[in-house]
């Protein structure tokens, strides 16, 4: 078996690099020493990718020399290629489509075939569709990320309903085109109603977010005192401590009760139904819910594995500890009314 090569990707920071050393030591223990499948299916896979190269380019990487399938990648944002698929609909080249969120997923789901039993089984219920169409790669807690200058644990909110207190006014970060954000409002409306989703918005809004085009750009803000407090996903912020060290002055805050705020999504992949190359999209899942696949996620982008046995990000609160809230992820595909209520409060143009 070919030694996964982690190093060309680390970051710069020492811990990363100790813990992805110790990942292939294991991922090599793991796999009893096997060797490469001798068959290499002849046709490329083409997968549709809403997460950047630069996050997942490596450990698709990793997939295509240790199988020998080719692998052709159509790399944008998630939202633009689910309408890309729509448009293409039985014509798509494509035979996966890998989204930042399950908004994207549920988008498109009537294009999207049953995953074999064997492979959804392995992540826990809430993180696959309980139609196997999609399955979770990687979790993604949201989070508010605050600056440890201005702030501290005792001055933060239990809820993100408490932010729409006047006193936080001038004081916030958000990115409303954002799709994880998006993804949140979507599930916050399932949970409070469109009324109180409706009405939190409006809150936000009279105070005066400043707008920002990702989540890192909040982390970078709330570690400057640009804002106080953003709202994000909550690796965007271990990547900082990665590169800058424990003297990054901003940190996340997990609230502890269980609504939208406090809500974990998924970054997850189904296969097409127009796909003509099954058997090898199969295969791509098997890896990316292996041991080292799942590994990758967790030192390299700072995500929550979602099969047992994987090292975490030092510092990184365990799954079942957060006060995430019950919801359907599935349910979570009517992104077009939560942009259109985005327009209606005056947060999208």
């Amino acid at each position: 078996m070919k030694k996964f090569l982690f190093m060309a990707w680390l970051p710069i920071g020492r811990l990363v690099f100790v813990l992805a050393l110790i990942s292939v030591a294991g991922v090599i223990t793991a796999c009893g020493g096997g060797t490469e499948s001798e068959s290499v299916d002849s046709k490329p896979l083409v997968i549709y990718s809403g997460r950047s190269e630069s996050l997942v380019g490596p450990v698709i990487a990793q997939f295509s020399e240790f199988t020998g399938i080719e692998v052709q990648v159509n790399y944008g944002s998630t939202g633009p290629l689910a309408a890309t698929l729509l448009e293409e609909g039985s014509n798509t080249p494509a035979d996966i489509f890998f989204a930042q969120d399950p908004g994207g997923l549920g988008t498109v789901s009537e294009m999207l075939d049953g995953l074999p039993s064997e492979v959804v089984e392995r992540v826990p219920d809430w993180a696959r569709s309980p139609e196997n169409k999609w399955v979770g790669i990687s979790g993604r807690a949201r989070v508010l990320v605050y600056g440890t200058d201005s702030l501290s644990e005792a001055d933060l909110p239990r809820s993100i309903a408490d932010l729409t207190d006047p006193k936080w006014k001038g004081k916030l970060g958000w990115a409303p085109g954002n799709s994880s954000f998006q993804a949140m409002v979507t599930g916050m409306r399932k949970i409070w109603g469109e009324s109180g989703t409706r009405e939190w918005l409006e809150g936000i809004v009279a105070n005066k977010p400043r707008e920002y085009p990702n989540n890192s750009s909040q982390v970078a803000a709330a570690a400057d005192g640009e804002i106080e407090i953003g709202m994000v996903n909550h690796y965007y912020l271990y990547r900082f401590l990665a590169e800058e060290g424990d003297g990054f002055k901003a940190r996340n805050w997990f609230t502890p009760e269980e609504d939208p705020g406090s809500i974990v999504l998924v970054a997850g992949a189904g296969i097409l139904k127009a796909s003509d190359n099954k058997d090898a999209a199969v295969r791509f899942f098997e890896f990316m819910l292996s041991s080292v696949g799942q590994q990758f996620f967790a030192t390299q982008t700072h995500e929550y594995p979602l099969i047992e046995g994987v090292v975490t990000d030092r510092g990184l609160p365990s799954l079942d500890s957060l006060a995430k809230p019950s919801i359907d992820l599935s349910t979570l595909g009517d992104l077009e009314s939560t942009q259109q209520l985005l327009r209606d409060v005056g947060a999208l143009p």
